[in-house]
């Protein structure tokens, strides 16, 4: 719970543990396959190097990955955020419970509780785009590639 002046508000939103580690990465792999696939058309990745059991593997063996992982939890884990220091490094929400006001809830906790002032998205991500814009986040104009893509990714900040 959080306090708001004498408002009281719940935020289904926790520490993640090692238990959710293979929740969290089934929400990133289709979340990438998803949103990322059209923008890259690598088969090879999204659907071979890309699995589940292998990124959820990969994070259970790295402590770094806890650090500052959130999860909202409202009986199902159903997104996640992470961050390093005021950066945004990862925000997703599973597909089937988008537009929900999920994604908002996540990125209204970073804000408040990490002061979350900027993050990188890709370039072509026009949805995601619009979401960080109505959150307050504006395109900075800086750009750069996507480590090992021709695709860029843009810095927005608030």
């Amino acid at each position: 719970m959080t306090t708001t002046g004498l408002m009281r508000t719940f935020y289904p939103i926790r520490k993640a543990t090692r238990y959710d580690l293979s929740r969290i990465a089934e929400i990133y792999v289709f979340n990438n396959r998803i949103n990322y696939f059209p923008i890259f058309n690598d088969e090879s990745f999204s659907f071979g190097k890309l699995q589940v059991i292998s990124l959820a593997d990969q994070y259970f063996g790295d402590e770094e990955v806890l650090r500052n992982l959130y999860v909202y939890e409202d009986g199902l884990i159903k997104g996640f955020t992470q961050t390093e220091g005021t950066e945004i490094c990862k925000l997703y929400v599973e597909p089937f419970f988008q537009s929900e006001g999920i994604g908002s809830s996540l990125i209204e906790f970073a804000i408040r509780e990490f002061h979350a002032d900027h993050l990188w998205v890709l370039e072509r991500n026009t949805r995601a785009i619009a979401f960080y814009k109505r959150h307050g986040f504006r395109l900075t104009g800086q750009k750069k590639f996507e480590e090992g893509t021709t695709e860029y990714i843009v810095k927005l900040t608030r």
